[in-house]
């Protein structure tokens, strides 16, 4: 018997693995708990009977992974130049903005995406974690 997740399954395009690797790229350090909590959430959603009922949940993490990541590419940056308290403030007040409408936004389509579309955003996203 196929269920919904294993049909999806055979039906996502995986992403031609030469081209992504030929490929510059930035990646972003990010915690151990939050590597955890990535993998945990990826898992249990590949392995889903009906991955659909991890939407939230995949939306929750996208939201955090924007979150560390704008911190790493941008706050980190202005830390390490030590540009001073109140830029440092000006700069996460900004950021948090922009994270906020990003998630809203993100949110919106992951929550309203099918089994196929939710296993290609997490292929994606175990992509970006090698």
């Amino acid at each position: 018997m196929t269920t919904p997740a294993k049909t999806a399954a055979k039906t996502v395009p995986k992403p031609k693995a030469r081209a992504t690797r030929a490929e510059p790229f930035l990646r972003f350090h990010h915690s151990d708990r939050l590597r955890a909590k990535t993998l945990a959430v990826l898992t249990a959603l590949e392995q889903a009977a009906d991955p659909e009922q991890h939407r939230e949940t995949l939306a929750d993490l996208v939201v955090e992974l924007t979150e560390s990541g704008m911190d790493y590419y941008y706050l980190r940056a202005l830390k390490l130049a030590k540009a001073g308290f109140l830029v440092e403030q000006s700069a996460r007040l900004a950021m948090s903005g922009a994270v906020k409408l990003i998630g809203s936004v993100s949110r919106k389509f992951i929550v309203r995406m099918d089994a196929a579309q939710l296993l290609v955003v997490s292929h994606h996203i175990r992509e970006l974690m090698v």
